[in-house]
């Protein structure tokens, strides 16, 4: 029997007292208080209540690797991202690598794989694959139900979707940015459960006024927490915490303990907070992990301040699983081979010419912070009948190319990207991501391009010639090397776009966003510039 002592925090309870916490294998046999003044507290673990692993661009072994340290004991995840590439086979990946980690891993049956019908991704989920999907236990819900509006008109396919989690008794989970008033009751009212991309507080609080559940998210690209965190004294039952998206340099940083953290300094009562860190997703997706209960699984971090989050140990199942922010030596390394579909030659700079038909241009505008974007009006400087790229206004010339069959590329123009000198790229591009590439020139983006044409996969920035990468070799998403050298090579190549100019927080990943149709306004797909208000495709040109 292993006993710890500790101040205990019982979010059940609502107390905090000093006790031994006994631990008998992999559950907590009893709970005894004591009368000793401590100088730690023992509290539940964290939750991230949704995030796509793939997009901390490593497997789900090395994320657990990454987030453990942090206090965060489960994830509630998203895997469309592989499956937007690889199909049944990236999931079935997914899920098998999982069972090697310590971490508590709920997946969800990705409900819009792809995204939507006005882009090429590599493969397609259909109804039945979801059905197949439900028979596995590690297949907790439905997730993100991206097309509302298929939703909002009752499309037979998407709803027989979302029967069929009711037949399966599984949360749906939700995605509709913006939306209020009537036509949120619809969405929320054919049975969806939560939504993670409200960015307003006017938003969150109409959402939960037709009884949906909003997710509070602070991601490497995406921010809400600012905008969101009133709800934690307001509704504190309504609420959970996510990431959705973080790269592998933020997470060496934090994960959900960060959230508490700033939730904390805010003032928040700690009992409300560790209910929306912990206990809120805990319950709503039937995650099985311990609270601090006698009987329950020894799942629970130690740290020495309730202000700051920074666990000194993290126990999982009974097991110190991470000590002083670093991993213990508890998670297998997962041999895999490389699969990564990329069907497409090289291209030529000529195929990323744009004709001067028009003196005004659609340009996509960046919001720093958020995924949504503006549709903006731009002159663009002409040369040989040609349009380009313009520093002084910050606008950029963007293209997206099919990687998985032959294509013409998709060209528009973007501003806020903040780049002076060469091209960013990335296969991860949502939701079907096809190959993305944003610079002032185009050479360089040419070279950015072709180099992970010829790595099959990852991000680069090129300037001229001269090319930084970084491979990705599972699905052109994710690596399987050594999680924090992955998430090294990464902030490595961040900061050279830095140095050449580029000022948003997290530069790969707003550019990843610049593909995703279903958040508003003007976004680019494969198939050319796509108005996200009204979800149809729309012209470069205005003139």
């Amino acid at each position: 029997m292993i006993e710890i002592k500790g101040n205990i925090v019982d979010i059940h309870k609502r107390i905090i007292f000093p006790g031994i916490v006994c631990i008998e294998g992999e559950r907590i046999s009893a709970i005894h208080e004591i009368h000793e003044d401590l100088d730690t507290y023992i509290l539940p673990g964290f939750v991230d209540a949704h995030v796509h692993i793939e997009s901390s661009m490593v497997i789900p072994t090395e994320f657990s690797r990454l987030c453990i340290p942090h206090g965060t004991i489960a994830t509630v995840s998203d895997p469309h991202e592989i499956a937007n590439v690889l199909g049944m086979k990236g999931i079935e990946f997914m899920l098998e690598n999982a069972k090697q980690s310590p971490l508590t891993i709920i997946f969800g049956a990705p409900s819009c794989v792809p995204a939507t019908d006005f882009e090429t991704a590599g493969s397609v989920i259909t109804a039945q694959d979801i059905e197949t999907l439900f028979s596995n236990p590690q297949i907790g819900y439905l997730s993100e139900m991206m097309n509302y509006p298929g939703v909002l008109h009752r499309d037979p396919e998407v709803m027989s979707k979302i029967a069929m989690a009711y037949a399966y008794n599984k949360p749906i989970d939700g995605h509709a940015p913006g939306l209020k008033g009537d036509l949120a009751r619809s969405y929320i009212e054919a049975g969806i459960m939560t939504d993670h991309e409200c960015y307003s507080l006017e938003e969150a609080l109409d959402k939960i006024s037709y009884g949906m559940n909003i997710l509070i998210r602070e991601g490497s690209a995406a921010k809400n927490f600012d905008a969101l965190h009133p709800l934690i004294g307001i509704h504190p039952d309504k609420c959970m915490f996510c990431s959705d998206d973080k790269h592998p340099n933020d997470l060496l940083h934090g994960h959900i303990n960060t959230i508490v953290s700033r939730a904390i300094g805010l003032g928040y009562d700690i009992f409300d907070v560790l209910r929306i860190a912990h206990l809120n997703p805990k319950n709503h997706y039937s995650i099985p992990i311990g609270s601090l209960n006698i009987g329950d699984y020894a799942d629970f971090l130690i740290c020495s301040d309730l202000n700051i989050f920074n666990p000194t140990s993290v126990y999982i199942k009974g097991k110190k699983i991470a000590e002083d922010g670093n991993i213990l030596d508890e998670i297998p390394k997962f041999d895999c081979a490389d699969f990564s579909p990329c069907a497409i030659s090289t291209i030529q700079s000529k195929a990323l010419s744009i004709l001067d038909k028009s003196k005004h241009i659609r340009v996509i505008g960046c919001i720093p912070g958020e995924l949504t974007t503006q549709s903006l009006i731009a002159i663009l400087p002409s040369m040989d009948g040609f349009l380009h790229s313009d520093t002084n206004q910050d606008i950029l010339k963007i293209t997206i190319i099919n990687r998985y069959v032959e294509s013409t590329p998709a060209l528009a123009f973007v501003k806020g990207i903040g780049l002076k000198q060469g091209a960013i790229a990335s296969t991860i591009a949502h939701d079907s991501h096809n190959i993305i590439c944003v610079g002032v020139d185009d050479e360089s983006m040419t070279n950015a391009i072709n180099q992970l044409i010829m790595c099959k996969g990852g991000i680069a920035y090129a300037n001229g010639s001269n090319v930084e990468c970084l491979p990705l070799n599972i699905a052109g998403l994710m690596s399987s090397d050594d999680g924090y050298h992955v998430a090294r090579e990464y902030e490595r190549i961040d900061d050279i776009v830095r140095q050449h100019g580029s000022n948003i927080h997290a530069p790969f990943m707003t550019l990843s966003f610049l593909g995703l149709l279903v958040i508003p306004s003007l976004k680019l797909s494969d198939k050319g510039l796509f108005d996200g208000d009204t979800f149809t495709f729309t012209s470069l040109y205005l003139d």
